[in-house]
């Protein structure tokens, strides 16, 4: 029965991205239309035509494999004579058409954390309420009620840019920063209590409890938002840590590696239940379309970003860089991309068969 489950969260995990890879495209598609822009085609799903209709100049497809869509816009790679074509519309129209997407997918991590904490009672805090026994961070100073405004110079909001902050600490030297009665306080660098994970590696262990704080209909709204939020700052510290060389190859995961972490966080959730692994499942995807969302706004050819990065050029300048330049830009970006997606999916393949 539990593989039976595990298969359907995977099915479900499945057209979720495909969801995410959509309302990306939904964003650029609907802007598109408020700025007069013409669409030649929006599709949900990829690969083979299997059904669609045509309604003004646009044809909506339905395709074959539920991985996402795409808004196909009229002069968008290239010059067009249309007056509605992508390229002949003024910057600031283009500039939206272009950061909608990311825009969608941050958006949609909103609504889909709006769902996560909705059922919750409480959420946690980052006020400490008591210690455990023997805590190292009693020991160099904090007391009950102080809150964790910082964590080895991360500023923490919520319990969760506390656990990514813990998470990436060397556990013999954190530095903390608590607010006291309006204050902010130092407590200086010192060594936590460790605990040894799964892959053999040592963590810092919480030796203190945080407060509660009870569900209210502008607290879930007001909560959802700062998670969101957090979510985002994660994915921007997690690159400049593959960026610098704090992370290597083993802490990115290509698509096999995300439908790996997707089965096991589905899997750890059935042992309390159905929903509880439903939950962990719409977590996962929420970190996805955060991500999704960021990463398409870095300015690098290929993506998103990269476009926006040529019309900011071109609204500075007053002179569009040639579409030809443009495209043999994104044409090499889009090259080296694809390389990287498939050293990552090989390296995803060789970890799970090396374990």
């Amino acid at each position: 029965m539990q593989a039976l489950y595990i298969g359907l969260l995977i099915v479900i995990g499945v057209f979720l991205f495909g969801f995410v890879v959509f309302f990306h495209e939904l964003g650029h598609f609907l802007l598109a239309k408020f700025g007069g822009v013409r669409v030649n085609e929006f599709a949900v799903g990829m690969g083979p035509k299997l059904w669609g209709f045509r309604r003004g100049e646009t044809d909506y497809t339905l395709r074959l494999l539920p991985i996402g869509g795409f808004c196909a816009l009229e002069g968008e790679d290239g010059d067009s004579p249309d007056e509605n074509a992508f390229g002949r519309k003024p910057v600031w129209k283009r500039v939206l058409v272009i950061v909608a997407g990311g825009v969608f997918n941050i958006v949609l991590g909103f609504g889909l954390m709006i769902a996560v904490l909705a059922p919750q009672e409480i959420f946690a805090t980052t006020t400490i309420s008591r210690f455990v026994e023997g805590s190292a961070t009693q020991a160099a100073g904090a007391l009950e009620g102080d809150r964790i405004v910082e964590l080895d110079g991360y500023a923490v909001y919520t319990d969760r840019d506390l656990s990514f902050a813990l998470a990436m600490a060397d556990p013999q030297a954190v530095t903390m920063t608590v607010e006291r009665e309006g204050q902010r306080v130092s407590l200086g660098s010192f060594a936590m209590h460790t605990q040894t994970l799964e892959d053999g590696k040592e963590a810092v262990a919480l030796d203190f409890y945080v407060e509660p704080e009870q569900r209210s209909f502008w607290g879930v709204l007001g909560r959802a938002g700062a998670d969101t939020f957090s979510m985002a700052r994660m994915v921007v510290e997690s690159l400049k840590g593959l960026l610098t060389g704090r992370f290597g190859l083993n802490e990115v995961a290509g698509p096999v590696g995300t439908a790996q972490a997707i089965s096991q966080a589905a899997g750890a959730g059935l042992s309390q239940g159905f929903g509880q692994a439903l939950n962990n499942l719409v977590v996962m995807m929420i970190m996805i379309t955060v991500n999704l969302g960021i990463v398409n706004l870095l300015p690098l050819p290929a993506l998103d970003g990269g476009r926006l990065l040529f019309l900011l050029w071109e609204g500075i300048t007053r002179k569009p860089v040639p579409a030809k330049y443009e495209g043999y830009v994104h044409a090499a970006g889009f090259v080296l991309l694809i390389g990287l997606m498939v050293l990552v999916t090989f390296h995803d393949i060789f970890r799970i068969v090396t374990g």
